[in-house]
């Protein structure tokens, strides 16, 4: 097999990958029996002259007689796969089936290749089925009615199925296309095998995950829910069991924390039980909103990109301080999409962004997020958490306790001062409602400064980007743990052998790809060691 790279084909080209590839390159006319699509990217960097990058491999006839053709061909080469590590079973006996406590990204593929190699997990999720958590959520949006065990952070799919479902990773890693493939047989459109910035939006994610429950259970798995992990019994450095809801126990000699960032509650839980953990910096701000066909025109530099088949257009922005003490940057930029009220706890206001799959809102939203860490708010484990809830708390007093949002435009942002623009048409689109009000109220005058040096700047960058009209809701803190639970190199906690940390909520990930592949690779891990339970009477 052949491949190539930096096939550039300008848009509005009408002309099949063959005929093209047969024309760039002569040697290969007639030859070509099959193209796959590895990656499609979109290069505006000189607009409005733009181009698709493609990524191929090519089935040819004859490929060895191609040999010296191909060594004076910068950018076309042989292709061998390169095939995930195979799976290893160790021979050490369980004492019981093993437990994963999350049914996000992380514990659903950990849960997902338990299954499928014989050990039977049981799946705790504190949260709803995704069926009943969209309608709870969608009741929160619309009334303000807050259910602390359904929202947008806890329940099937974590905190990525109220999202744009974004599948770009800095990681690599052979295992990430296995896992990508496993997405599109669970109903994630085909694009997201090759796509430069694949994505499946929140309403795509809603049917995928409930599929990818019902293979871990057609594979001998089990999933609870409500079922939240209320207490953990370590003796001796090893895990012992699980206590459900306050009352029921469970015998677990091994359990994988999928817990998601937002798992304050347990985070307290296990700290008080000894579980080693330690601070971490994270980033908050607000989210900002604008129409996108102004995004698209500041991209693309055209107004037509839809017929071009061209997507919503992104961004992505950085500013440092001059100091280089803090860092503004953009943050889960959500084209075509919505600002959504997720709050996990009673009495606090959280900001996050969702998209669907056909980003077709005309609204573009990111979150603008400021770096903090431990010498903001202390190196306490739990100093982090703390720190979220402080603001958040500020947040739902400022919007009215009723769960509206503060929102400021950036003119009142930049002067200091607080305008009812409840008379004007500006972008916005946060539920259940907003309240026009002074965000400097509710972050600290380090995040607020900050934001008032970058946001100019990224004026200069985008276009328009920072005109007096355009609309900030607060607040973000959601953007990653604000602790990391300890790990050795064969991923299990120091305190309790048996305890396997894992995902975004553990402090190992960031996003739906890193934290499937940090769930894939802890129960692969776990297997080296374990064989299968077997099958016995009465379990």
């Amino acid at each position: 097999m052949l491949r190539v790279i930096n096939l550039r084909v300008n848009v509005e080209n009408k002309h099949s990958l063959k005929e093209i590839l047969e024309r760039k390159y002569p040697r290969l006319h007639k030859r070509i029996q099959a193209i796959h699509l590895v990656r499609k990217a979109v290069d505006a960097r000189r607009k409005p002259q733009i181009t698709f990058v493609y990524t191929l491999l090519l089935e040819v006839e004859k490929e060895k007689a191609l040999a010296k053709w191909v060594d004076k061909e910068k950018n076309i080469s042989y292709f061998s796969p390169q095939e995930p590590e195979a799976v290893k079973i160790g021979n050490q006996l369980l004492a019981h089936r093993p437990v994963v406590v999350g049914f996000g990204p992380a514990g659903m593929l950990a849960a997902l290749y338990l299954a499928r190699e014989g050990y039977r997990p049981l799946v705790l999720e504190r949260g709803q089925d995704v069926d009943t958590r969209t309608s709870d959520v969608e009741a929160f949006w619309r009334t303000g009615q807050f259910k602390p065990e359904s929202n947008v952070q806890f329940g099937e799919g974590g905190a990525g199925t109220f999202s744009d479902g974004k599948l770009t990773t800095r990681v690599t890693h052979p295992r990430l296309h296995e896992i990508t493939k496993y997405f599109v047989d669970f109903g994630a459109p085909h694009e997201i095998l090759y796509k430069y910035k694949p994505h499946v939006g929140t309403d795509v994610l809603r049917h995928m995950v409930k599929q990818l429950r019902q293979q871990v259970i057609a594979w001998g798995g089990e999933v609870r829910f409500g079922a939240k992990v209320t207490d953990i019994e370590v003796k001796n450095g090893q895990v012992m069991g699980l206590v459900i809801n306050g009352t029921e126990q469970i015998p677990a000699s091994v359990v994988f924390l999928g817990l998601g960032h937002s798992a304050r509650d347990t985070y307290e839980m296990l700290y008080k039980r000894h579980i080693a953990m330690e601070a971490k910096s994270f980033a908050v701000g607000v989210r900002i909103e604008h129409k996108q066909t102004m995004i698209d025109r500041a991209q693309y530099g055209v107004d037509n990109r839809e017929t071009l088949g061209l997507g919503a257009a992104d961004y992505a922005l950085v500013y440092h301080t001059k100091d280089k003490k803090r860092t503004v940057y953009s943050f889960c930029m959500c084209p075509g999409g919505q600002v959504v009220a997720s709050a996990s706890e009673e009495g606090h206001v959280v900001t996050n962004g969702m998209s669907l799959y056909a980003r077709n809102s005309g609204v573009a939203n990111s979150a603008l997020v400021v770096t903090v860490g431990p010498e903001d708010y202390g190196d306490h484990p739990l100093a982090g958490m703390a720190f979220q809830r402080e603001w958040e708390a500020k947040a739902y007093q400022l919007g009215g306790a009723t769960y509206a949002a503060p929102i400021q435009t950036i003119g009142d942002f930049l002067a200091h001062i607080v305008k009812n623009h409840a008379d004007e048409t500006l972008v916005y689109t946060y539920r259940p409602k907003v309240v026009w009000a002074d965000l400097h109220q509710c972050l600290p005058s380090y995040v607020t400064d900050t934001l008032e040096e970058a946001i100019p700047y990224f004026g200069r960058k985008i276009k328009g980007f920072d005109r007096p009209e355009v609309c900030m809701t607060g607040i973000e803190t959601r953007t990653s743990a604000p602790l990391r639970i300890k790990r050795d190199e064969q991923g299990v906690s120091p305190s309790a052998k048996g305890l396997y940390p894992m995902g975004e909520g553990a402090g190992y990930a960031g996003g739906i790809m890193s934290a499937a592949l940090d769930g894939a690779e802890m129960a692969l891990q776990m297997m080296r060691q374990y064989a299968p339970l077997q099958e016995r009477k009465g379990m």
